[in-house]
């Protein structure tokens, strides 16, 4: 039985992963091995390693690295406390396959000590870009040390095989994101009110996820009041913020979440974590998605709910109609709230089709990884040249 071992090391990312992950487990082929790391681990942003066990997985390890500090310092500790407390768990579990999704600093961190110890890494959701991020060069690196490469558009694709990988070993699946609408049974909206303790019937309501845009200098704090100044002007709404991740001037964000939804507790709510099926639920029922999250990017337009993305940190990704980009400009969001929460705004995508695929993805995945693992795997690769 070959042994697949996967690393998570966010909320966001377990969501992501969690059908692929329950496909492991019930496979008779391969036994999972589950890492668990960083954010999840951390009182600060819910201690979600306890979802995960809720859900009825087995976490053969838990790899502590986070540091209290959310400093570009800090953030580089972290990933040398990921690098030697994660040689130990790979030693000890000697996986066949490394998975790894995206591309989050304590990623790229375990990547590197994967591709170290000469274990193949399988990476999800290559080849795209964000140029606002860190992220994105941490993710091109993370496609070079990688074997087998899963990516969700064939623009990406084709950005995997121009960085010389041969295209014998990437695969377009879609967005593994997508399994879960396909696979859960969402909330209907007077269940998911209860849930948040909100009514959702009378008021338009938002959903806004908001992360530092890295490759800024301290932009964070003022472009979360620029956003937060206009929700506080803009009436009969309902705001559901989810906290920022680890990542530098991550704590500046929630901090000035905190002080908002206390002072206005009658039209606001702010949660550590929403769990996927409170979060997708959200996603299908809201009027909008604020924030620059890629979720907006890729599970808010299946939904054809719109979105309206903040500032620097997605830009490049492949966008649907349902996306509107806007400077993190209090008056630049008013107009543009105004513009998507507007019932002909609606009415303009409930033809689109999503740019990344229909679902299927982690079916996709373990069906290629049935075939592949029983080749020869010769990490010697050659760097694949395009033909201009």
């Amino acid at each position: 039985m070959k042994k697949i071992a996967v690393f998570t090391g966010t909320r966001a990312e377990y969501g992501l992963l969690f059908p692929l992950l329950k496909k492991i487990k019930r496979s008779a082929e391969f036994k999972l091995q589950l890492i668990v790391s960083a954010m999840h681990l951390s009182p600060e942003f819910g201690l979600t390693y306890k979802q995960i066990e809720q859900d009825g997985f087995t976490i053969e390890e838990e790899v502590e690295i986070l540091l209290s500090s959310d400093t570009d310092v800090g953030v580089c500790k972290t990933m040398g406390m990921a690098m030697i407390s994660l040689a130990d768990s790979l030693k000890r579990l000697k996986p066949n396959l490394f998975v790894v999704l995206g591309d989050r600093y304590e990623t790229f961190a375990a990547t590197i000590t994967a591709y170290t110890m000469k274990i193949p890494i399988a990476h999800i959701h290559g080849g795209e870009t964000t140029e606002g991020a860190f992220d994105e060069a941490y993710r091109h690196s993370i496609t070079k040390m990688s074997y087998y490469h899963f990516t969700s558009t064939e623009t990406y694709k084709n950005r995997v095989i121009q960085l010389g990988e041969s295209p014998d070993r990437i695969f377009n699946v879609g967005a593994i994101g997508l399994d879960n609408v396909n696979e859960l049974d969402l909330l209907n909206k007077e269940e998911l009110g209860k849930e948040l303790g909100l009514d959702l019937q009378e008021k338009k309501n938002i959903i806004v996820t908001f992360h530092p845009t890295t490759l800024e200098t301290k932009t964070s704090e003022e472009q979360t009041r620029q956003i937060l100044k206009a929700l506080e002007k803009t009436q009969d709404i309902n705001v559901i913020f989810t906290k920022s991740n680890s990542d530098s001037q991550g704590r500046i964000i929630n901090t000035l979440l905190e002080e908002f939804t206390e002072k206005n507790k009658d039209k606001s709510k702010l949660f550590n974590s929403l769990g996927q099926l409170r979060y997708l639920s959200c996603l299908k029922h809201f009027d909008c998605v604020l924030g620059n999250s890629s979720s907006g990017i890729i599970e808010a337009p299946y939904f054809h709910t719109p979105t309206i993305n903040i500032g620097d940190r997605q830009k490049g990704r492949v966008k649907s109609s349902s996306v509107i980009d806007c400077e993190a400009k209090s008056t630049e969001v008013i107009k543009v709230l105004k513009k998507v929460l507007a019932r002909e705004f609606k009415s303009s995508i409930v033809d689109i089709e999503s740019v990344y695929g229909k679902g299927h993805a982690s079916e996709k995945i373990l069906d290629i990884l049935r075939e592949k693992m029983g080749e020869n795997i010769n990490l010697k690769k050659k760097f694949y040249d395009i033909k201009w």
